[in-house]
């Protein structure tokens, strides 16, 4: 089997006869009313559960909103946060990108004025199950990787147009960031071959769009420390030891025994220099102290500071919100009550195999580009956890492999009249582009500049190469 490729197996047989119950397209039971302290809008939400697995009583939660204007033309915009383990309701929806943040108090939410369905109708899954909401009755499958992510996440989408059939035929763009650097290839290779084998309903894939992603740790973990380098948050000599001492080739994130004694050190001091009152994911933003501990915790179950998580200064003010009776009625969440708070990253119920995160993504993401499916690789440039530094060097080695031209050279692109970053573009379906002054988390960060390059990439458009306004300024 090709490197990262999903096996689908004896699922096959169950997919072709998805039973696409259609009740005016939407299903009224899951529609969300008003959430609490919840400012008037004039969209529609949705929330519920889709059962990925009737037998073992598997059921992802997902939560739905519709685009603010036209939402019966725009397209359906799928978003997976990373971890593995974390929520892309908390991360995506109501931290980054969805239409509303939490307030300060954690007991109402705010408007997010650049929320990314002014540009399309936005769908949030908490996946796998285990995260967040998502449940299993099925203790065994909190054991589960990359495969069995993938599998579930194709059931999902299948089940969810049942519920929703009138976006069967929406064009579809699947984007995520961090581990969905894994997450997102995956799936789109598992409904690549769906489509092929189906003789009825496929998938309307138009593009796909990653922030910040994991996808060849070799590189990935290389470029942190290169990225503490460059940003003179290390020294020469300690980057120099490391460049010495450290073959990142077969990085294996799991086991710090597969390098050399003098590598781990040259790490450690590296680590030891950067300390932890920096804030890895934007290394210009002062630290929230109060969420200091849950890094921590989280940065030291792996061998090394590399971590997908999502932004840890929300975390409280998020947990609170959601961890409210009303909040989770209204949402029509947590159906079984579970026996623990909702959480953004699910370290103690999962066990998701670590392994995973050595799967080198570029051959997935070849066969996407080569089935003509626009690829967009975007970096917020302050992030140390997967830098820039690693995904641009693999875009163009992807473009490489491909036998692509640069079809527009790297240079600015351009938003409100001012430089919101850099971009590339090989090939006219595969383009690199930096996100000016964003963290890991770039709709975050910079949601202004992210709702530009997000509404280009939906609209087919390139980015801006001059100060003159554009249509999505």
């Amino acid at each position: 089997m090709e490197p990262g490729r999903i096996s689908l197996g004896s699922a096959w047989w169950w997919l072709f006869v998805v039973p696409w119950v259609a009740t005016h397209g939407f299903p009224p039971q899951d529609l969300v009313g008003r959430l609490p302290g919840q400012p008037t809008v004039g969209f529609r939400q949705f929330a519920g559960y889709v059962d990925v697995d009737v037998d073992a009583g598997r059921s992802l939660f997902y939560y739905f909103v519709e685009a603010e204007q036209d939402p019966h033309l725009l397209p359906l915009t799928l978003w997976l946060n990373g971890g593995p383990g974390c929520s892309s309701v908390g991360g995506g929806a109501f931290t980054e990108l969805g239409p509303f943040y939490p307030k300060g108090d954690g007991r109402g939410l705010r408007r997010n004025s650049m929320s990314w369905n002014k540009a399309s109708n936005l769908l949030f899954v908490e996946s796998p199950a285990g995260v967040g909401w998502s449940y299993s009755n099925t203790t065994s499958d909190y054991t589960c990787g990359d495969d069995s992510t993938a599998t579930d996440m194709l059931t999902f989408m299948l089940k969810w147009y049942a519920k929703f059939p009138a976006f069967r035929d929406r064009s579809f763009f699947l984007t995520g960031e961090s581990y969905a650097g894994h997450y997102i290839p995956q799936l789109a290779d598992a409904i690549l071959d769906y489509n092929i084998h189906s003789k009825g309903f496929k998938f309307n894939i138009k593009g796909v769009a990653i922030g910040n992603p994991l996808l060849n740790l070799d590189r990935d973990a290389q470029a942190t420390y290169e990225f503490f380098w460059s940003h003179g948050m290390i020294s020469d000599e300690v980057w120099l030891a490391i460049t010495r001492d450290c073959d990142f080739d077969d990085y294996v994130l799991t086991n710090p025994h597969n390098v050399t004694k003098s590598c781990n050190e040259a790490i450690a001091d590296a680590n030891g220099i950067v300390g932890e009152y920096i804030n890895n994911y934007d290394v210009l933003l002062d630290v929230c102290y109060p969420s200091l501990v849950e890094q921590e915790l989280r940065l030291k179950k792996l061998a090394t500071k590399i971590s997908m998580g999502v932004d840890v200064c929300m975390t409280y003010e998020r947990r609170f919100y959601f961890n409210l009776p009303e909040v989770q009625k209204a949402l029509h969440a947590n159906r079984t009550n579970l026996p623990y708070e909702w959480s953004m990253c699910s370290d103690s119920t999962l066990d998701y195999n670590y392994n995973d995160t050595n799967i080198n993504m570029l051959p997935l993401l070849k066969r996407i580009v080569q089935n003509h499916i626009p690829l967009w690789i975007f970096s917020g440039d302050e992030d140390s956890v997967v830098p820039l530094l690693g995904s641009r060097t693999l875009v163009r080695e992807l473009a490489h492999d491909l036998k692509f031209k640069v079809t527009v050279p790297y240079g600015a692109w351009f938003h409100k009249g001012q430089v919101g970053g850099w971009a590339i573009e090989y090939g006219n379906t595969l383009t690199f582009a930096t996100v000016r002054g964003a963290s890991h988390m770039v709709p975050f960060a910079q949601p202004s500049r992210a709702l530009h390059l997000f509404s280009s990439f939906v609209k087919g458009r390139r980015l801006p190469n001059s100060t003159r306004p554009s249509i999505d300024d």
